[in-house]
């Protein structure tokens, strides 16, 4: 109750010949008051193919020691 934490759950462009987002994840929980930054940050990032599922997107998003990880597998 007093510090609450979420894990996001979100998706993000990516450069693919049969994809235009790619499903993404916060690796753990971050601190609920930074949810709408994160979200923010996830917005502006684009990824090229191929990715694996575990594949670290964004390291140490919004300095909350926590890393973004790709929760889908994309060929090119």
């Amino acid at each position: 109750m007093t510090n609450p934490t979420r894990i996001i759950t979100s998706t993000v462009k990516i450069k693919a010949k049969n994809a235009v987002r790619l499903s993404v994840k916060t690796a753990q929980a971050i601190p609920k008051g930074k949810m709408f930054d994160c979200m923010r940050e996830l917005d502006k990032v684009m990824v090229e193919a191929p990715i694996r599922i575990g594949d670290v997107i964004v390291y140490n998003i919004c300095e909350t020691g926590v890393d973004v990880v790709a929760t889908k597998d994309i060929e090119e």
